[in-house]
């Protein structure tokens, strides 16, 4: 049941990361904090469908 996803910054909507999730621990959208090189700070980073 594990999915790729991509994460993307809600500041500036650019799409950073690629990561892996299981859809049947995590079901709503995962949302982190990691650092953004085009903001060039650390922002929350919300998953994309």
């Amino acid at each position: 049941m594990r999915v790729k996803i991509i994460l993307a910054c809600t500041e500036c909507k650019q799409r950073n990361y690629s990561n892996m999730k299981n859809k049947r621990t995590n079901p709503d959208r995962m949302e982190i904090n990691k650092y953004c090189r085009f903001c060039d700070k650390h922002t929350l980073h919300r998953e994309t469908r």
